[in-house]
């Protein structure tokens, strides 16, 4: 995982284009209404500004269908961007055309401009190489910054470093690399995984891979009660993948094989109806009655799940514990938020889901690091090499 970064090159007087998440969200007036994407991003563009590069920036925004739709234009990034970093952040009016070729030549040393959303064009998510091509034509380096799009082979994600050489790592790749790499690869101990979410089917992988490295593996959210299941317990109406059944009872025989630890909710909050104000009533995880579905873990549960992440010098958390979005349902995802927050060792938030939950309860600042990356991440933890990731050049 040692790629080279933005700080291993000599960049000054050089085009580099950098390739940002700015996948933001925008309300019905065109506002962009969460902005952490961009704040992740600041850091490599001020690296660049302060060394005299000229900075090409390039991201997706939405799922433009019929190229372009002003709908999915990045002028309100380009705006932000320039009361954030206080400097003209010019918006070309296409990606690969006149206007982006044009405003690309008249960049000074520190300049920042931006090219239009490159989903405008279909040819960028079929990682084309002439796209690929005339993208790189631009510049003379390529940064690639946007983890979240790293597990995608994509012409502004992969494709363009077959073109453009030097092809490196800006801060926030480098941070979910070293961060999330050495968690993986050479964890401080304990090594406890959370992994919640609604469906096995989707963490298959992630728990494969994770049985090998890990010495405790904590069990919740929708997933947890087709392992219930697997050991013989009643789930009532909750979450079920039928045909899932068997390879859960292989999930924890292989637990058993390689030691690990793999604990499972001993008592759930059920509601008789999926909403916040179902009628609530704690039980044991095995005799969920019939006309209620698990919602949560318990209390006890809450309480032996911290205990382990308490005293644990790594933890790597993906996927809530409950229906968090509902208040009444909320309880153990917050417990768990809590516990990471207070825990001395690493603590990492594997994006999705989880992100959204801490960063709504009020404790992302107090992660070592919050992951950027949902479908990345999770490709990450699942021990698969990201296309835009491998196409950097190692260090």
């Amino acid at each position: 995982m040692a790629k080279k970064t933005i700080e291993d090159i000599q960049v000054s007087g050089k085009k580099v284009l950098v390739r940002c998440d700015f996948n933001v969200p925008l309300n019905e007036n065109r506002t962009i209404t969460d902005e952490n994407r961009i704040q992740g991003a600041l850091p490599t563009i001020r690296y660049l500004m302060e060394q005299g590069a000229r900075i090409i920036l390039c991201s997706h925004l939405g799922r433009p269908k019929d190229g372009f739709d002003m709908k999915f234009s990045m002028r309100p990034v380009a705006e932000r961007l320039t009361q954030l970093l206080g400097t003209d952040v010019r918006l070309a009016e296409d990606v690969i055309g006149p206007s982006a070729r044009k405003l690309a030549l008249e960049l000074g040393d520190g300049d920042v401009m931006m090219l239009e959303n490159v989903r405008f064009h279909p040819e960028e998510e079929k990682n084309d190489p002439e796209f690929s091509k005339k993208l790189a034509a631009m510049a003379e380096i390529y940064v690639n910054d946007a983890f979240g799009t790293a597990h995608r082979a994509h012409s502004s994600t992969e494709g363009v470093a077959q073109f453009l050489t030097p092809a490196v790592a800006g801060y926030l790749i480098g941070k979910e690399l070293s961060i999330m790499g050495k968690a993986l690869e050479d964890p401080a101990r304990p090594f406890v995984a959370i992994l919640g979410g609604a469906k096995v089917s989707d963490k298959i992988a992630v728990i494969n891979n994770l049985l090998e490295k890990v010495d405790t593996l904590l069990i919740g959210g929708g997933m947890s009660y087709t392992f219930l299941k697997a050991n013989g317990g009643e789930i009532g109406q909750s979450l079920l993948e039928a045909d899932k059944v068997e390879l859960a009872k292989e999930l924890l025989q292989k637990a058993k094989n390689q030691n690990v630890a793999l604990m499972l909710p001993v008592d759930n909050v059920a509601g008789n109806s999926f909403s916040n104000d179902a009628v609530r009533i704690t039980v044991d995880s095995m005799t969920i009655p019939d006309g209620y579905q698990g919602m949560d873990i318990g209390p006890k549960t809450g309480e032996i799940f911290c205990k382990e992440i308490e005293k644990a010098g790594t933890v790597i958390w993906n996927g809530p514990m409950g229906v968090f979005e509902f208040e009444n349902f909320a309880r153990g995802t917050r417990e768990i938020a809590r516990a990471m927050a207070k825990c001395n060792g690493v603590t990492i938030i594997g994006g999705g889901d989880s992100a959204a939950a801490v960063e709504q309860m009020g404790f992302a600042d107090q992660m070592t690091h919050v992951s950027t990356g949902g479908g990345a991440s999770l490709e990450f933890l699942e021990g698969k090499t990201l296309p835009g990731v491998a196409a950097l050049d190692d260090k």
